[in-house]
């Protein structure tokens, strides 16, 4: 005779199925692209009012990226997913730096684990220490790796996790 499960079973295996969803997400935001939703919420804040701080300590306001193409890339000095990143945002940074602002916001962390981290990009790529978190919060991210990808009127183009050839595709798109 089998015994029939029970809604206590049928519960704990959606508990342990979302654990490990949140697990597996814990680096990325699983964000959907192509629609332009996910945790950036652009639309409900005014883009270019925020202010911050670069590593080097200089000041930064987002008033400057007004009438060009920018990416906003967030992420943490300890994240995996965002040191595998660092080559593609060098390559973007090198390849369409003239015409596209290529921003790394960097958060969770101590100033030094950012400033650390920011030493792998390169110079093209403007690095904030968003220790605080005011950045992050202002356009609404909540999880690294997360681009936010603006056109020239600071519309949003692309959010979310963004593999290297999409996050190329997209700015490719905006630079021509």
């Amino acid at each position: 005779m089998t015994s029939p499960r029970t809604p206590v079973g049928a519960r704990t295996r959606a508990a342990l199925a979302a654990a490990v969803l949140l697990v597996l997400g814990a680096c990325g935001t699983g964000t959907d692209t192509t629609t332009g939703t996910g945790t950036a919420a652009v639309a409900d804040v005014q883009v270019y009012d925020v202010t911050s701080s670069t590593v080097a300590g200089e000041p930064w306001d987002a008033a400057g990226l007004a009438g060009r193409p920018a990416v906003l890339w967030f992420w943490a000095p300890w994240c995996p997913t965002c040191r595998a990143q660092v080559s593609g945002v060098n390559a973007l940074a090198t390849a369409h730096g003239d015409d596209v602002a290529v921003v790394g916001v960097g958060a969770q962390d101590d100033a030094e684990a950012i400033a650390g981290f920011a030493s792998l990009l390169e110079p093209g790529v403007v690095v904030l220490s968003d220790v605080d978190g005011a950045v992050w919060r202002h356009y609404g991210v909540t999880a690294q790796s997360t681009y936010l990808v603006l056109d020239e009127s600071g519309a949003t183009v692309a959010e979310g996790y963004l593999d290297e050839a999409e996050l190329a595709d997209v700015v490719a798109d905006l630079a021509d």
